[in-house]
């Protein structure tokens, strides 16, 4: 088993975000298996889809109990655009839908002027939050540093303290958390090109790092 595994619940681009660790020297692997999961030093949540779908997703594939138990360990983690709003306590997306919980807040709609278009679509920048160090995930990336989106819903934590940078669409929007060794994306890292493929780097490098707690 890869000490790097990317979590297969039925809902995402698997394979490019393994090509894209493949591409930095990370042999990641896929895997379904609660054991084989849980045994990981680093985990990686992808998603692409509902989150209802996907919540149920996780649920079915026993899957919702060792992820919270490898954050609970400390150990890292990366959640990548769905698997960003899969961390919130809860989804307003077509109802409202409870989701693992680790992170306290809600997930969101867009309401934008009506010249926004909804989703989201296509490269963006960040804006690491002011007052607050840089995160280890963000290290090397410059703000000039473009990321692809498509999202039509955002996070909204209810601590301000997970938020690590931001992206303008109409107004900010919340585009990376970060806490300890837990950190997420709403854009995708593997279809980012070379500051994806940064960021992931940074990722892998966090098993080293001293976690910068709250």
């Amino acid at each position: 088993m890869s000490s790097t595994v990317i979590i297969d619940y039925g809902m995402g681009n698997l394979r490019s975000v393994q090509k894209a660790f493949e591409k930095i020297g990370e042999p990641a692997s896929i895997s379904s298996c609660p054991r084989e999961i849980a045994s990981a030093a680093r985990l990686v949540l992808p998603g692409v889809g509902a989150f209802r779908d996907a919540a149920a997703a996780l649920r079915q594939h026993d899957l919702t109990g060792v992820i919270t138990d490898h954050i609970s360990a400390d150990r890292p983690f990366l959640g990548i655009c769905l698997g960003l709003q899969l961390l919130m306590e809860v989804s307003f997306e077509d109802g409202q839908h409870e989701g693992l919980g680790i992170i306290p807040g809600a997930v969101r709609r867009f309401d934008l002027p009506v010249d926004y278009k909804i989703p989201h679509m296509g490269w963006n920048q960040l804006q690491p939050v002011s007052g607050r160090p840089l995160v280890p995930l963000l290290e090397g990336l410059s703000t000039d540093s473009w990321f692809y989106f498509v999202h039509s819903y955002y996070v909204d934590p209810a601590d301000a303290g997970w938020i690590a940078a931001t992206t303008d669409y109409g107004g900010a929007f919340v585009s990376v958390v970060s806490r300890g060794q837990v950190m997420a994306t709403q854009f995708h890292p593997e279809k980012s090109q070379l500051a994806g493929l940064r960021l992931l780097s940074n990722f892998l490098s966090l098993s080293n790092l001293v976690p910068d707690r709250p």
